[in-house]
């Protein structure tokens, strides 16, 4: 997807400007860091991916809800330097890219139950997308 590809770049740079110590920003009492909205965008995007693959490999178990403020509250992204977490996009982006690209055509439109909701591979790429893009937005109107 030409999308996701392109995307990485300008998320990156726009990561790259919020220093080490904007990080640990929260707009509010009790809202994520922006450590930790990253991370939750890196979680995301691994639980998106895997829901993808599952599907366009033909598997037909529905897979479970992703608890996103249970997964914020393990992984203590408040004690991982900003450098590590951009980094971390990268590389899970990469992954993503990779996967997508190796995709048969026919498994674009493969589907499976993820969250008790149907969803095809091609809706979970552009979930993926959207969710960084989402993201990305909260960031720049509510933390920046």
């Amino acid at each position: 997807m030409p999308a996701i590809e392109s995307q990485m770049d300008e998320m990156v740079q726009f990561l790259q400007d919020i220093s080490e110590e904007k990080s640990r920003h929260s707009y509010e009492p009790g809202k994520w860091t922006i450590r930790e909205v990253l991370n939750h965008v890196n979680d995301g995007e691994r639980v998106f991916l895997y829901r993808a693959f599952w599907f366009a490999r033909g598997y037909q178990d529905a897979l479970p809800s992703f608890d996103q403020d249970q997964a914020v509250q393990e992984a203590h992204a408040n004690n991982t330097s900003w450098a590590d977490l951009v980094e971390e996009f990268k590389t899970v982006r990469l992954a993503t890219i990779s996967f997508f690209k190796s995709l048969p055509d026919e498994a674009w439109s493969r589907t499976g139950i993820a969250s008790d909701y149907p969803f095809t591979v091609r809706s979970l790429a552009y979930i993926i997308a959207g969710h960084v893009a989402h993201h990305r937005n909260v960031l720049a109107e509510r933390y920046l």
